[in-house]
């Protein structure tokens, strides 16, 4: 069919011409979509603030050849307000919906969805500190996309923990006979908070350390990177101290 209606997230913007601009937004049921709105940039425009990045809606689509083209769009959840205006939730939104984008292609995959949605309505509420809201997202949105990380039994032999090396090449923690020469280990806290990011267990993530938050962070930052291949470039300008929500 020509139109099509769906439920998205806007990931990415760029200009196109003079009041133009393209999409790259993350659909419910439709995977990522590229599309154009015409004639947002324009003060008149009557949708143009609902189609910034961040920002939820309900858009109806005409089928381009190469890019749709955006016909209406009606406002779910107008996060990007709140979260642009805290640079903490404004650096960890970019590096999720930067996530989102290289983990997601044309094909539905509505938990990738619903994950993103729910980690930027967090980020608008303040529900959490900014980068454990964060860090949470990536391993989860991973474990979604198939990495999904052990922190307890062995990553490779399955042996049970608890295990401390922390090798992020080999999926999480392992045990003693199957870590590399070198490879390094974790506190007991540490682990415990990686699991709690992972399972979304918010008052183990919220009584953690400051050091030990500190630690699981560089450890989801470099397990993202390995598995993304190539790195995050928002991730560098996302805070890793102790924040206030």
């Amino acid at each position: 069919m020509p139109l099509y209606r769906d439920e998205a997230v806007v990931l990415r913007t760029h200009k196109l011409g003079e009041a133009d601009r393209i999409l790259t937004l993350l659909t419910r049921q439709h995977g990522k979509v590229r599309a154009v709105a015409k004639g947002v940039r324009r003060t008149a425009s009557k949708f143009g603030a609902r189609l910034e990045p961040f920002m939820v809606a309900d858009i109806q689509f005409y089928e381009g050849r190469s890019l749709d083209i955006v016909t209406q769009a009606e406002s779910l959840g107008s996060y990007g307000a709140q979260i642009v205006g805290d640079y903490d939730a404004y650096t960890s939104a970019n590096a999720m919906v930067e996530t989102a984008d290289r983990l997601t292609e044309s094909e539905a995959s509505l938990q990738q969805y619903l994950l993103l949605v729910g980690a930027l309505r967090s980020l608008s509420r303040r529900e959490h500190v900014p980068n454990q809201t964060l860090d949470s997202y990536l391993l989860r949105a991973l474990s979604l996309a198939g990495w999904a990380p052990s922190f307890y039994d062995c990553a490779r032999c399955q042996a049970e923990g608890p295990h401390t090396h922390a090798v992020v090449q080999l999926g999480g923690v392992v045990c003693d006979n199957c870590a590399p020469p070198g490879a390094p280990r974790l506190d007991a806290e540490t682990i415990d908070h990686l699991a709690a990011l992972l399972t979304g267990s918010w008052d183990v993530v919220e009584a953690s350390s400051p050091s030990a938050t500190s630690r699981a962070s560089g450890v989801v930052a470099a397990y993202t990177q390995w598995h993304l291949e190539r790195g995050l470039k928002s991730l560098s300008h996302v805070s890793r101290e102790e924040g206030r929500r």
